[in-house]
Order: C-alpha cells, then structure tokens, then sequence
C-alpha cells in the first residue's frame, strides 16, 4: 500500500483518486473548491479544502510523508507549475504532475516534477491504435520505442505452437499472456497452441509489432 496525495480533484483527479483507493492505497484529496472536495470524499482516504500554492498550507499536510505527490491540477497551469516547485521544496518524495503540451512538460520538469503525464494525449493515442489498427485492440506505451498490445492472433499461426512459430527469435516479440473467450492465460508455455479467435498480449518494439499487424 502507498500514501498518495492528490492535489486538484477535477475529473482526472477524482477518477485517478477513485482507482488508487480501489486498489487498495490510501489517498488524500485536496482542492480549492468545496463542491470538488465533496464530490471526491467518496474516493479518497480524506478529503481537504486547500490551496496547493499555498506554503503554509502544504507544510501542514506533512508533505513529505506521501509516497508519491500527484499535481492534477487542469485549468491553471501557472498553479500547477507553483503547486509543483512547493511540493520539492517541502520535501515531496516522488511529484508527478499533468500536462497538456510540450512546453508545460518542460516547465513542471525544471521545476521540481519527477514525471510529467499528458493525460488527454495518451489516451488519444491509445484509441487512434485500437480503433485505427484492425488487428490491435488495446494499447499500452512503455516508452518511446516499446509498448504492450493485444492483438488477433495472425490467421497463419493458428493451429500452431509458439515454439513452431519461434516467435521471440523470428519477430523480436515476448507473448504475456494469451486472452480466449474472455479467460486469460498469463505466460504461455512453448507447447501453446493458437486457437482461432484468440487475442494476444504481446511486448515488443514499435516498428516489430507494426510489421506483425500489418
């Protein structure tokens, strides 16, 4: 279990607060607005009123007991940017903060941001590769290079097995785990036979899963 402090609780902050508790961490949720707060009690472990630019503020909440510090504050970015320099002065641990673009990335990072997440960019992206691909149903980017996929299993492997195959060694691609009828079977042994309307969930660079999907 982590402690997770979460400041700005918009609808990515509320969603994000509801999942960590649902997974069993403890979450503390602070906004400016008292209809935010209220909506958001729900989901977190306690709820405040606060302004995260504010230092007295943010030194009250011990800062530096949470695990992890997440900005998701939307509408003003110049609070964001100041919530992030305050929450390295008081010495947060781990600061993840949201941006929109490019240049907000760049700023949260030269001021005190561990990670920066765009979270409307990575969602577009990952529905451009799953309604976009017709043989890739989800998308989940690792790095620049490498992302997991769940893809159909191609029509010549079917009947065969991944060491007949040799699909790490032929398509540079590790299998995880293979989905049939809504079961999921994690970790295939070599000896797997592919099954017609099975799905895959593959990682692998970019370029090898593309040419694999064509």
């Amino acid at each position: 279990m982590k402690s997770v402090l979460i400041i700005g609780l918009g609808r990515f902050g509320k969603h994000m607060a509801g999942r960590l508790t649902e997974i069993g961490n403890e979450v503390m949720g602070i906004d400016c607005v008292e209809s935010r707060v209220d909506d958001a009690a729900q989901y977190v472990s306690e709820a405040q009123i606060g302004d995260g630019t504010n230092e007295q503020f943010m030194h009250s909440i011990g800062v530096n007991n949470f695990d992890i510090c997440v900005v998701a504050i939307c509408e003003n970015f110049q609070s964001s940017l100041e919530c992030t320099a305050l929450l390295k002065e008081c010495g947060a641990a781990h600061v993840v903060a949201r941006a929109k673009s490019d240049i907000q990335k760049k700023f949260l990072l030269n001021n005190g941001a561990d990670e920066v997440v765009y979270a409307e960019r990575e969602m577009a992206e990952r529905l451009a590769m799953k309604y976009g691909s017709e043989n890739v149903f989800d998308y989940i980017e690792l790095t620049d290079d490498y992302s997991i996929y769940e893809i159909a299993v191609p029509p010549s492997w079917v009947g065969k097995s991944i060491l007949q195959k040799s699909v790490r060694t032929k398509y540079n691609i590790s299998i995880l785990a293979t989905k049939l009828q809504g079961r999921i079977s994690p970790l295939p042994q070599p000896e797997h036979i592919f099954q017609e309307g099975e799905t895959l969930m593959i990682m692998g660079h970019n370029k090898d899963v593309r040419a694999l999907t064509k």
